[in-house]
């Protein structure tokens, strides 16, 4: 199961609110940035939430065999613990139908491809109760290219005799103990008539008929929701579960940073990044204080989407800005959240239907081509820290060791450079240069004495850059597989210095590095 941070601590959610207010999102001069730390002084155990749950298209998609190629590949770079995704319910994975009579028929042979895969490389299924299968559907109302039929069940018995037996399924296939593991959430966004065709009273009663279901089978089997956009419904939901004695064991909900549009899958109206400097974190940290203040404070608190644009189609999450953006985001958030799902990790994601160029503004950490995006290695650099966090005053970095003695600081510079007046189809998809930010200056004393390998490692303009390396291929509608050779080989990750130093007793560790606008750096020290 995963970690429970922080339950009830509102005094460190509130310190991180002013400390992460502090900083400037347009430029305010260049100036002296210093990392001070101290080998020997620990603040804890590293909050690895950001890690915890990753999001995918739909369920479907996941029997590709390129899907489960990236899966795996991220899996191993960035640690990635649960996966969840739409439409495990829906027509195309052949779940439901009912006989000439009426009588419901199962099949979870498509469910057992998908989860036996998810299980052997070491992850766990977050499961998505959704969409509704059109023979035990009320209406006709569908969402996206494949069709996922949004409306409340004709029979709600039905529904719950669906989630029972596919309870009973897992339990039986999987085993109780692993299946207490998992998590299972109640559909998706029901506070928006595109994703439920319901009322939000028709939701509570999905809700109950879904987890009556489910503890029937195991009482130890968590389940939750709302899974609601904008962080809505969460009160609500806990109100109804008290009055009527029903099982809650998580508040899910979802977040995006962007101002305009609406379900808008193509990106045709243009979305513009909030300069809210805590747009999303805020949102994290107030669902959080409704949890405390509620007659249900202990609940864990589960993003299961986010990310900086809720649009396939935004080149944001192409750019090397989106970096910089995810680390600002979980520093921020800190311990108010369980797990912050990015949503998601592969551009193999059909909700508009199959895309037409290789770098279209998808959701993924990998396009197509499985192409490392810049938000890739912020991932796979978080990762890479060690166990214990050292104290660490500066709120753009993390400086953490490991069991070993080892040493990982990653740092960054967030800076906000959209254009007034220019969204963020228009300005993303631009050749960005960027400017200089000064000099940041790490110190870190009381090392043990020793040698030590050093490397840096680094993403921003033109660093592990995919984007502007397909900009200056003059952005082909297809790539060839020399270029996609070309441009993984360009952008590959690999260090951008390497150096071997010996450390004196009552010597400290100097760096000075040269940081621009949304320039990401990781400095690993290695003992030898």
């Amino acid at each position: 199961m995963m970690q429970k941070y922080l339950k009830t601590n509102m005094i460190s959610i509130i310190f991180l609110v002013s400390l992460c207010t502090t900083g400037t999102f347009a430029q305010s001069g260049l100036r002296e940035r210093i990392i001070s730390l101290n080998f020997n002084q620990v603040k804890g155990f590293f909050n690895t939430m950001f890690k915890e749950c990753i999001g995918a298209g739909r369920a479907n998609e996941g029997l590709r065999a390129d899907w489960q190629q990236q899966l795996a590949y991220v899996k191993n770079e960035c640690g990635f613990k649960y996966i969840r995704m739409h439409g495990l319910l829906t027509d195309d994975m052949g779940v439901y139908r009912e006989d000439k009579n009426g009588n419901p028929q199962y099949n979870f042979q498509y469910i057992d491809v998908l989860f036996d895969y998810i299980i052997s490389i070491g992850m766990k299924p977050f499961v998505e109760l959704g969409f509704m299968p059109e023979a035990m559907a009320s209406g006709e109302k569908t969402i996206f290219w494949w069709r996922g039929n949004v409306t409340p069940p004709k029979d709600y018995k039905k529904w719950e005799e669906l989630i029972r037996n596919l309870t009973i399924h897992f339990t039986e296939r999987y085993g109780a103990d692993e299946v207490k593991t998992w998590y299972f959430e109640v559909w998706n966004e029901p506070n928006l008539s595109g994703f439920w065709a319901g009322t939000q009273e028709e939701y509570f009663k999905l809700y109950q008929y879904s987890v009556n279901a489910i503890k029937s089978i195991n009482k130890e089997y968590p389940v939750g929701g709302p899974a609601t956009a904008g962080a809505a419904w969460e009160v609500e939901l806990i109100d109804f579960c008290k009055k009527n004695n029903l099982p809650l064991d998580f508040i899910s909900t979802h977040s995006y940073g962007v101002r305009q549009g609406y379900l808008d899958e193509f990106g045709n109206t243009g979305t513009v990044l909030d300069k809210n400097p805590m747009s999303v974190s805020g949102d994290a940290l107030n669902s959080r204080r409704e949890i405390v203040n509620s007659s249900m404070p202990d609940l864990e608190l589960h993003y299961t989407e986010w990310s900086s644009s809720y649009t396939p189609a935004d080149p944001i999450h192409d750019s090397y800005f989106q970096a910089a953006y995810v680390l600002e985001k979980i520093k921020q958030i800190g311990d108010a959240a369980n797990s912050m799902s990015y949503w998601v990790f592969t551009d193999i994601f059909e909700e508009p239907g199959p895309r037409f160029t290789p770098f279209h503004g998808g959701f993924g950490l990998l396009n197509y081509q499985a192409i490392n995006k810049p938000v890739f290695y912020s991932y796979k650099f978080m990762n890479q820290l060690g166990n214990f966090e050292l104290i660490n005053t500066d709120s753009r970095s993390w400086a953490c060791k490991d069991e070993k003695g080892d040493i990982q600081v990653l740092l960054w510079d967030f800076t906000y450079t959209l254009l007034d007046s220019v969204n963020n189809q228009d300005y993303y998809i631009r050749d960005l240069p960027a400017k200089s930010k000064g000099n940041v200056k790490i110190k870190i004393s009381e090392i043990p004495a020793g040698k030590y390998e050093v490397k840096i490692y680094k993403v921003g303009y033109r660093v592990n850059d995919p984007y502007t390396t397909y900009f200056d291929m003059g952005r082909p509608g297809q790539l060839t597989k020399e270029q996609v050779r070309k441009i993984k080989e360009l952008n590959n990750g690999s260090a951008v210095s390497s150096e071997e130093i010996n450390v004196e007793n009552g010597s400290a560790f100097l760096k000075e590095l040269e940081i621009r606008e949304n320039d990401v750096f990781l400095i690993t020290m290695k003992s030898q």
